[in-house]
């Protein structure tokens, strides 16, 4: 199931754009409250991007052994006798891009995500009403940070959930986002459906170890200094910062009765292996939905519900 999201305007971002798989899981979280059991086998991915006109064929981060300058791959790092290699000359390389699905086992380009943080007046609001307040000291305006995505573009999330279609509440501020389900595509779930063998790469970051300390690898349950890959090489690049908010696990009849909104409870900060990560290990894994799920860490729920470390095969050879 896709899950299609489009801004109806831009987007208050803070530092985080696209919104992460946790916020859309408290969509879902807030659509099924009456029936909880849907969400006790919940799973997300993402997230990424498409243009309207063809959202079956959505664009996932770029695996780091493409060399990707002016929009083309123009090389490909590959694994020789236990070293990587790579022919290329070229002095700057394009950041962060993305491939298209349907291209992922032969991509020739890669693009750039289509938005681009601004800054915008914001008119500050009154305590009490929807009216703008003035004031001496600091003014009646204030620079926010926003998100602009071009028109004709979406963001795309991976469920195996439905969620009604219609207008909700995405994020802060009273911001809406038109969300509509497809169902995905099937050359893209024969793909996802695939043993992802020894060598493949992450479409999204993964969030590995115990609940206190992130890893580049999963560890054992049992022993956490054991490890439960054998890993042969990893081409990667600096964590990247890893937290969302949960709901507060104070039982509703022990809330303050003065105070009806209650702050939700904050994660411990975490750090996560990025998105377009390769890993070679010297053994073969089935497709990421048959991972085992003590690979991921648990706070409230696996972090595997949110998508964590979602991999796709990749040859390197």
């Amino acid at each position: 199931m896709a899950v299609q999201v489009g801004f109806s305007h831009p987007k208050s971002s803070g530092t985080q754009f696209p919104p992460s798989t946790a916020t859309l899981s408290g969509l879902f979280a807030a659509h099924y409250t009456e029936t909880p059991e849907q969400l006790r086998d919940l799973q997300l991915a993402g997230a990424f991007w498409a243009w309207s006109e063809n959202l079956q064929n959505f664009y996932v981060p770029t695996p780091f052994n493409y060399v990707v300058t002016e929009g083309a791959i123009v090389d490909r790092i590959v694994r020789k006798q236990d070293q990587w290699h790579s022919e290329t000359t070229v002095s700057k390389v394009d950041g962060n891009p993305s491939i298209a699905i349907q291209d992922w086992s032969n991509p020739t380009t890669a693009h750039q995500s289509p938005w681009e943080y601004l800054l915008h007046l914001h008119p500050r609001l009154r305590q009490d009403e929807r009216r703008v307040a003035v004031d001496e000291e600091q003014g009646s305006l204030f620079l926010e940070n926003a998100i602009q995505m071009h028109p004709e573009v979406c963001l795309v999330y991976l469920s195996n959930t439905a969620i009604a279609e219609g207008r909700y509440r995405f994020g802060g501020e009273g911001h809406l986002a038109s969300v509509k389900c497809l169902e995905i595509a099937s050359e893209t779930l024969d793909l996802l459906r695939q043993p992802v063998g020894s060598s493949f790469a992450l479409i999204t970051p993964a969030v590995w170890g115990s609940n206190r300390l992130s890893y580049r690898h999963p560890l054992s349950q049992q022993n956490k200094d054991e490890t439960v890959w054998n890993i042969e090489a990893l081409l990667t690049e600096r964590p990247t910062p890893f937290r969302y908010r949960f709901g507060n696990r104070k039982d509703e009849h022990d809330l303050d009765i003065h105070q009806p909104h209650q702050p939700k409870l904050l994660s411990r900060g975490r750090y996560a292996v990025p998105a377009g990560s390769v890993y070679v290990l010297s053994h073969d894994l089935p497709a990421w939905q048959d991972w085992d799920l003590d690979w991921s860490p648990k706070e409230g729920v696996s972090l595997k519900r949110w998508g964590c470390g979602l991999s796709l095969p990749l040859s390197i050879v």
